[in-house]
């Protein structure tokens, strides 16, 4: 899950299970309390049919039946075609999940988590209110999904949990970087790919960010809205701003939280990231160091080194778990970024490493586990999968051995710390099927305001991202958060929430550029 597909650069983190994976539940927020509320009854408007092709009628004009799933919440089933072109070659189905506004609702807000992969239905289920603040759950029926090839959707599948193991903590008995190393690798995505292509039923070639924003005009319409209102974090702002170009008519208020840069190539969006990693790994050694319980010395400069080493160390000499595993650097990395997501995962960080020091990678396995969506030995989503499948179809791939040296190169003087443990073959190279997706500027003509959060110093997405989505935009209002971490709504930060509700509930546009410390 943790190898960047689509170039041969590791995509570690951002587009990488956003918000809803590593930062959730390292903030202690996954399994939030969900507020209580006496039953109500299940009700949905008269699906949205205008302008429908005749072909797609079938689809636009189904009835929801929903069912009960949680005090405040219920659940159906969208079916959607396999292949939007030829919508009478097949079916897909959409898990989806809502929950209903506790006061009068002003209509459906539709969220994504990010990824590609994460679930929408168990961030809603599970963590209401860390993906939405108090003002929408009262205003809104919530709604979370799980795009097409995630989840409870008709789903992509290639592992059980043995053969994942060895895939994403496997350690290659071949040395680092050599053209046996290399050839291992490949072959281990190669093996990954031919077992998506024959356990997921066809769907592969279907598995692209477009598909999915039909498939999210398909939920508006049955739910019966005229217009999409959104929140989509991380990947979700991809995806979202993908939906405002196929449909601009139907884009309503949109919030874009922690965005992806459309038009970055695959090589530079690898480069960006690991940049951004090393910058909140610097911000992170500064607080460890400021600490007093710090398991480095000295400097920020001769601190990082000194992980260096410990990184090294590991590759050398992988570290024997409780559980038998064995951990290398690669998985090492996994849990140092995995706690850079959020402030809140640092003292958890602190931990990993003054245990990786003294040769024991427990909190570094817990760590690096929430960021594959391993639990007790069980992968509890197949967020893994679908985040190869999206990617793999969505990126061109990119053949350009000068590029890559140049890039390889601005990682190293960049990233000292990650750059030897961000390269690697580039999985994609082997799926079974061609990349559809282009790289492109979106401008979305004809859809209204836009707003796009950025972190200053988020390093899953980072800020250059989010100024330059904007800017792309033809109506978009860029919202700047002060601070750490990953995306910017409803952390804490009144300035970003208060802007961001007031869209929602009242389509109050904030001023472009403003800037919340």
């Amino acid at each position: 899950m943790n190898n960047r597909p689509t170039s041969r650069f590791r995509r570690a983190a951002a587009v990488i299970a956003g918000l809803a994976a590593a930062s959730v539940a390292l903030s202690g927020c996954l399994y939030s309390m969900i507020p209580e509320q006496s039953s109500r009854p299940s009700t949905t408007s008269a699906p949205d049919t205008e302008g429908v092709a005749e072909d797609l009628l079938p689809f636009y004009s189904q009835e929801l039946v929903w069912s009960d799933c949680g005090v405040g919440f219920d659940c159906t089933d969208v079916t959607a075609p396999l292949d939007w072109e030829n919508p009478g070659e097949g079916d897909i189905t959409l898990s989806v999940v809502r929950h209903r506004a506790e006061g009068t609702p002003v209509g459906s807000l539709l969220t994504n988590p990010g990824g590609p992969g994460a679930s929408g239905v168990d961030l809603i289920l599970n963590s209401l209110d860390f993906a939405v603040g108090a003002d929408i759950i009262e205003n809104y029926d919530v709604i979370g999904f799980d795009p097409r090839g995630v989840g409870g959707s008709t789903a992509v599948t290639c592992y059980d949990a043995p053969q994942m193991d060895e895939y994403l903590y496997g350690i290659p008995t071949a040395a680092r970087g050599t053209a046996d190393w290399e050839a291992e690798l490949l072959d281990a995505h190669r093996s990954f790919a031919e077992a998506c292509d024959a356990n997921s039923g066809g769907i592969l070639p279907h598995i692209t960010t477009i598909n999915a924003a039909r498939d999210m005009d398909l939920i508006r319409a049955v739910l019966g809205d005229k217009q999409l209102n959104y929140l989509g974090y991380s990947y979700g702002t991809f995806l979202g701003a993908t939906y405002a170009k196929l449909y601009p008519e139907k884009a309503g208020r949109l919030v874009l939280d922690g965005a992806i840069d459309p038009a970055v190539p695959g090589l530079e969006v690898g480069a960006t990231q690991a940049l951004g990693f090393e910058s909140a790994l610097r911000a992170y050694m500064q607080d460890c160091l400021e600490s007093g319980n710090c398991p480095f010395n000295g400097s920020v400069d001769e601190a990082m080194a000194d992980l260096g080493a410990l990184l090294a160390s590991v590759d050398r000499t992988p570290l024997k778990n409780g559980d038998g595993r064995m951990m290398g650097a690669d998985s090492l990395l996994t849990g140092i970024i995995t706690a850079l997501y959020s402030e809140q995962s640092w003292s958890a960080l602190t931990q990993a490493l003054d245990e990786a020091l003294q040769g024991d990678p427990t909190t570094a396995f817990y760590l690096a586990d929430a960021y594959n969506s391993r639990e007790n030995g069980v992968y509890i989503d197949n967020s893994t999968e679908a985040f190869r499948a999206y990617n793999c179809m969505d990126y061109p791939v990119e053949d350009d051995p000068a590029a890559e040296a140049a890039i390889e190169a601005k990682i190293a003087k960049g990233a000292p710390t990650i750059a030897p443990y961000w390269t690697g073959p580039d999985s994609c190279e082997v799926w079974p099927y061609p990349p559809t997706g282009t790289r492109d500027e979106i401008t979305a003509e004809g859809a209204g305001p836009i707003l796009v959060i950025g972190t200053t110093n988020d390093p899953a997405t980072p800020y250059e991202w989010s100024e330059s989505l904007a800017d792309q935009l033809e109506e978009g209002v860029l919202i700047t958060r002060v601070g750490e971490g990953h995306t910017g709504y409803n952390k804490g930060n009144s300035c970003v929430d208060d802007a961001v509700e007031a869209f929602l509930l009242d389509d109050v546009v904030p001023e472009d550029g403003l800037r919340c410390e």
